[in-house]
């Protein structure tokens, strides 16, 4: 309850978004699907949260299918484009084209796997996923089926494990486990490398550390860094335009041109900011306009 409740919150702060936090005690896909479809009617959107995948998938897709009103899992998709538009401004950055670059997603988790489809649909260069046993590769035996559905998203041509997979890498992107990044995989990288490390509270690499071994933008899920990736950033605003605008459903297309509204907003990135502040009072209002 208190994470829904400061949820609620951050809706009324940022976006004037009346939010009620409602905690479900059952636990299958059928028992949240036909619970939320019961109270929908009273909404004008709908925001899930802490549901684990692969669980999350099918919950958010029957429900976007079955509702006439918005639904979004702000873990997987608010992650996501907050990623996107750090990474867009960390290309300028970098002299990097997404579209050539070698991305690592290690995680393929709700937001790991969030964040590899949206960057395959923003048309970037080959994506690695990782998890704990490995690189995701169509010879895999033992990925259950949301991993499987990954593989349409990702390059599943590649065998072996997460220094395999990082040789010769632009960009590494972990919602996984902390310290799983040392320097010595950090230097098989390609030159200059971008790393978005954000696992919580303790990142898969610490930027110092990440900056000594050669790191050239850094991110992290936590305030207390530069360029934290907070969800913050992209839902209120996502939320405010698909209710000033009568949007149905928020499809991709909403996702990456919010992301690419949310790197527009830091007008001479640099390595220490990439992405604006959530408390940047034109978030909100600008990605707003874009949700329609």
């Amino acid at each position: 309850m208190p994470v829904m409740e400061g949820k609620s919150l951050l809706f009324k702060h940022f976006a004037g978004i009346d939010s009620i936090p409602i905690i479900l005690d059952v636990h299958t896909a059928d028992e949240i699907v036909a619970t939320v479809k019961a109270i929908a009617p009273s909404f004008g959107a709908i925001n899930l949260e802490d549901i684990a995948a692969p669980l999350c998938f099918e919950i958010e897709d029957r429900l976007k299918e079955e509702l006439p009103i918005p639904v979004f899992h702000d873990d997987q998709h608010g992650t996501a484009v907050v990623t996107l538009a750090g990474l867009i401004n960390a290309a300028k950055i970098t002299g990097r084209d997404l579209k050539e670059s070698k991305f690592v997603v290690v995680g393929a988790g709700a937001a790991g796997t969030a964040i590899a489809k949206l960057l395959k649909l923003y048309g970037v260069g080959q994506i690695l996923a990782v998890d704990s046993k490995g690189i995701l590769s169509h010879s895999r035996g033992d990925l259950n089926e949301a991993k499987q559905l990954l593989l349409e998203h990702v390059d599943g041509s590649v065998d072996g494990d997460l220094a395999d997979a990082l040789n010769g890498a632009d960009v590494f992107i972990g919602v996984s486990q902390p310290g799983l990044l040392t320097p010595e995989l950090i230097k098989t990288m390609a030159k200059d490398p971008i790393v978005f490390a954000m696992a919580n509270p303790t990142p898969e690499v610490m930027p110092d550390i990440a900056k000594a071994a050669g790191v050239a933008v850094m991110a992290t899920g936590r305030s207390d860094f530069p360029n934290q990736v907070n969800n913050a950033t992209a839902f209120p605003g996502i939320f405010r335009g698909a209710l000033d605008n009568k949007v149905r459903m928020i499809t991709d297309q909403h996702k990456i041109a919010a992301a690419e509204v949310i790197a527009s907003l830091v007008e001479n990135p640099s390595p220490d900011e990439i992405i604006p502040s959530v408390f940047d009072e034109r978030l909100v209002p600008a990605i707003a306009k874009v949700i329609i």
